[in-house]
């Protein structure tokens, strides 16, 4: 027997990356900072307390419910706070939001088993939520900045509105046929969710990730070349009804879902090929939904959909074990 110091014998796998849960989670919290310095310049001083609410129900929940003393420092609850705060409307009340983020950790989390069992992605599950709970608060819009009324409302109370409203872009290309000016979708002077209105923003920290390798980049690739064959071909089809195809990459939340949420690794599948289909799988969905569904936008709903596939997808997709055949034998 060989007794040498410098042979360390293990169990397999024997390469690891370096790479922390909390490393990772701060990854993404790093690349958001421009997203939510560019929501508050936009959207001021209620995209700030916004963010806090539902970080504070994110985190406080986590507390309550952890059975792990060390889960708060690992950044999730935090980051899941943050990402539901970005898809939220400005003139949302502070509780709505604070609710969202104890069901984003309550039922998109907590009930699994915590981080690392959940199915689907739970700052889009408490957005799911809200949406279904108070659809007129969450589908309030405006291009005004400030506190508004609404922000400071009574829990299950109403205040009036004190600002002027305005329809999204897919709003006016659904139900108008009115297209937005690209420069403005492109820089974020749109009214919408906080985090969703600059796609310049949104790209630029989705490409800093991708060069971090904390995300896959066959996810957004293949979600975004979905939408833009599929959205070409139905703009060669018919340019009145349908948008073009930058139009429905920049728009709504489909760059903030796909670099943000769409990545996230417990949620996606875990085999290249899974990888693949799953972002094809969403893409498609977003087009169908945003152009033949009854709501404007589609990219929550793609997301959640296709989580619910990833177990059938990472089973039809293992790769086969070297030295044996599709069969299962031995060759």
């Amino acid at each position: 027997m060989i007794n040498d110091p410098k042979l360390l014998i293990q169990a397999p796998p024997f390469l690891r990356q370096n790479l922390t849960t909390p490393q990772a989670m701060l990854d993404v919290i790093y690349a958001l900072i421009p997203i939510i310095i560019a929501s508050i310049w936009f959207f001021g001083f209620s995209a700030l307390l916004l963010l806090m609410a539902s970080i504070a129900g994110a985190v406080l929940t986590e507390w309550l419910f952890s059975s792990s003393p060390n889960s708060l420092w690992d950044g999730s609850a935090v980051l899941t706070g943050l990402l539901l705060a970005l898809t939220l409307p400005p003139t949302l009340p502070l509780w709505m939001a604070f609710l969202g983020g104890v069901v984003a950790i309550g039922l998109g989390k907590m009930v699994w088993g915590g981080l690392g069992n959940n199915m689907f992605n739970p700052a889009l599950l408490g957005r799911a939520f809200l949406l279904a709970t108070f659809p007129a608060a969450m589908t309030t819009w405006t291009l005004e900045s400030g506190v508004f009324n609404s922000n400071l409302a009574m829990p299950f109370m109403q205040r009036s509105f004190d600002a002027v409203t305005s329809a999204t872009p897919l709003n006016l290309m659904q139900f108008q046929q009115q297209t937005t000016n690209l420069w403005d979708l492109f820089i974020g002077t749109i009214p919408g969710s906080f985090g969703e209105t600059s796609a310049l923003l949104i790209i630029l920290s989705g490409l800093y990730l991708v060069i971090r390798r904390s995300i896959d980049w066959r996810i957004p690739t293949a979600i975004l070349g979905t939408v833009i064959i599929f959205s070409s071909v139905l703009f060669l089809a018919d340019s009145v009804r349908f948008p073009n195809p930058l139009f429905a990459v920049f728009s709504g939340g489909l760059l903030l879902g796909t670099f943000f949420m769409a990545t996230d690794p417990v949620t996606s599948p875990l085999t290249p090929k899974g990888i693949w289909i799953f972002g094809i799988g969403i893409g498609f969905l977003v087009v169908l939904i945003r152009n033949f569904g009854a709501l404007p936008e589609g990219v929550m709903y793609a997301i959640l959909l296709m989580n619910a596939t990833v177990p059938l997808i990472d089973r039809y997709t293992q790769p086969i074990a070297f030295g044996r055949k599709s069969g299962g034998a031995v060759k």
